[in-house]
């Protein structure tokens, strides 16, 4: 079967220039052996890799090496939510303070014992908000984020 290497490579998404530029790498060579005797094995080395049938093709991940990550432990769990104070965070997805509104509705009709803060996290879901973290650190005992599906 009969391998049409322009199609093939079009199919990989490379460009069919690639066999031509095996063909004048191999022509640069065989000039500097010319010049050189020495490079002489190197140019037949070059001219037998750039046989079209022979080439290979290596794939990079585009990926790369993700970062380590670093576990943090869950915060301690509480035994009870009487007299605690619960931070309802909005962390801005669409509909998520309608939603940790009718949360705060629930608390204070099932368990009016508990204290509840609405707070809107400042900036983008995924920018930090060192602000609002110390204050529910200092002041809270829980908190619950609308994050999104």
């Amino acid at each position: 079967m009969k391998i049409n290497r322009r199609k093939l490579l079009s199919l990989l998404g490379a460009s069919p220039a690639i066999l031509a530029g095996a063909t004048a790498a191999t022509a640069s060579q065989q000039e500097k052996s010319a010049k050189n005797p020495h490079a002489a094995h190197s140019a037949k080395s070059a001219a037998k890799s750039a046989n079209p049938a022979d080439a290979k093709f290596v794939g990079l991940n585009p990926k790369a090496m993700p970062p380590s990550i670093t576990l943090i432990p869950m915060a301690p769990r509480l035994d009870t939510l009487d007299g605690k104070t619960v931070y309802l965070v909005d962390t801005g997805f669409h509909g998520g303070d309608m939603f940790l509104h009718q949360i705060q509705d629930w608390f204070a009709k099932n368990m009016p014992s508990v204290h509840t803060e609405f707070r809107r996290k400042a900036g983008p879901y995924a920018e930090d908000d060192p602000k609002l973290w110390a204050e529910i650190k200092e002041k809270g005992n829980a908190a619950i984020m609308a994050i999104g599906h």
